[in-house]
């Protein structure tokens, strides 16, 4: 078993130089094509004669699909394979994004974001499959750390990427540009990636999944999915309101909130990549996946917590900023490890259980927002909304120690571990 799992990963060593990159391309992409109708919307407003009202509601479509497919989205890649998947749903990306630059009203756009969650839904499980099949378990942290920082790059980057097209073209131009970057990046997966092959003795109905293994994989998964929601109330915070922040509650400037923001941003970046490098290292140190992924959750939540109670009593600027840029980076020291360990609990069906997983962070940034500006609007104050992610951050932090009882025995573990050493880490 061993020396077969050697020259498994020794042959992925050569053949997936261009995997991650491709991985870490589309990523970025992908979070370009999702929130790059923020920096066009005073556009959009203006052109169609939208209220700020009718743009929440557009806004806001994206999330409800999103959110549905992270539930079944899993499957598609189980069934088809992640090459087919992933191919598709960037098509779909692609034809969402063109779209909205076609759009001639609100109902147009309300169909093209709904359309863009569809074909979003299924890339991170289905991408998450892929690595569990091409990459042995002492990498996955490093890969999804490496590949969701490219995330918070193209969040980071969207902005002026747009409004750089913009200036140069219009904001329908800009969307046709960016669905035609989608189309060859299809052509570079479609060229360089191939599905694993499966062992002779694999039956082909293993890809097949009944309801009653789904709901038993939802189950497993359920501590995983209320961590990852007390994760995601965080992150939807600082994305959608620390700009606001800025503005309302020490009185900057957009320019001035814009520079601050970005700081707090590449603080997140910086976080999501050495997460899953450090996640990896404890785990090669200690040989024991379960400590390697909890003990950096951990640390992720209470270091997040503890530099937003700092920010709740801060009364200066650039403190504040600090304090921001601290707890983003910490909460994201999260997000590899989670995506890591849900591969660890279940390795058979790894982009299925992601999928669940994420389900919770996804209907976090449907209720986070709203609930976040409610709350501002309600008391006039930021300190109570911040508090409530102060609870939801030491409440994840508490059901971490949950993920331990679900850990299922990886078989090849030892193998594959072995298999890397030899191999000199290729894989990754």
């Amino acid at each position: 078993m061993i020396g077969i799992r050697g020259r498994r990963f020794d042959e992925l060593g050569r053949v997936s130089g261009g995997f991650l990159p491709l991985l870490c391309a589309l990523y970025f992409l992908l979070y370009l094509d999702r929130v790059n109708i923020a920096t066009a919307a005073p556009l959009i407003q203006s052109e169609l004669h939208l209220g700020n009202a009718a743009l929440g509601v557009v806004l806001s479509a994206f999330a409800y699909s999103y959110a549905f497919c992270q539930l079944v989205g899993g499957l598609a890649g189980e069934r088809f394979g992640p090459r087919r998947t992933l191919c598709a749903s960037v098509i779909l990306v692609c034809i969402a994004t063109a779209a909205t630059g076609l759009s001639s009203g609100i109902a147009a756009l309300i169909g093209a974001r709904i359309a863009l969650g569809f074909g979003e839904g299924a890339v991170l499980p289905t991408a998450t499959q892929a690595m569990a099949k091409q990459l042995p378990q002492s990498k996955w942290g490093s890969a999804q750390g490496v590949t969701h920082a490219f995330a918070r790059l193209g969040n980071f980057a969207t902005p002026p990427i747009v409004a750089a097209l913009i200036v140069v073209s219009s904001w329908r131009t800009t969307f046709l540009v960016l669905a035609a970057a989608g189309l060859v990046w299809i052509a570079a997966w479609l060229f360089w990636f191939r599905d694993p092959r499966l062992p002779p003795k694999t039956p082909r109905k293993a890809e097949v999944v009944s309801f009653s293994q789904w709901w038993a994989i939802a189950r497993r998964t359920a501590p995983a999915t209320a961590v990852n929601f007390c994760y995601g109330w965080t992150l939807w915070l600082f994305l959608t309101w620390i700009p606001s922040f800025f503005v309302q509650n020490y009185h900057l400037s957009l320019t001035g909130s814009a520079l601050y923001s970005a700081g707090v941003f590449f603080g997140g970046l910086v976080g999501d990549a050495f997460g899953g490098i450090a996640s990896d290292h404890i785990l090669r140190r200690s040989g024991n996946p379960v400590f390697a992924r909890r003990c950096m959750i951990v640390a992720g939540f209470l270091g997040g917590c503890a530099c937003l109670f700092a920010v709740m009593v801060s009364a200066d600027v650039r403190m504040a900023a600090i304090m921001l840029s601290l707890a983003f980076f910490f909460a994201e020291l999260i997000v590899a490890p989670m995506w890591a360990v849900i591969m660890d609990i279940e390795p058979l069906h790894p982009g299925l259980a992601s999928g669940i997983m994420n389900f919770g962070s996804a209907i976090a940034g449907i209720l986070s927002p709203l609930a976040f500006g409610l709350m501002v609007d309600a008391t006039g104050s930021w300190t109570i909304p911040f508090g409530i992610s102060v609870v939801l951050l030491l409440l994840g932090a508490g059901l971490t120690f949950a993920l331990h009882s679900q850990q299922r025995e990886n078989p090849d573990w030892t193998g594959q571990l072995d298999a890397t050493s030899r191999a000199g880490g290729g894989a990754a």
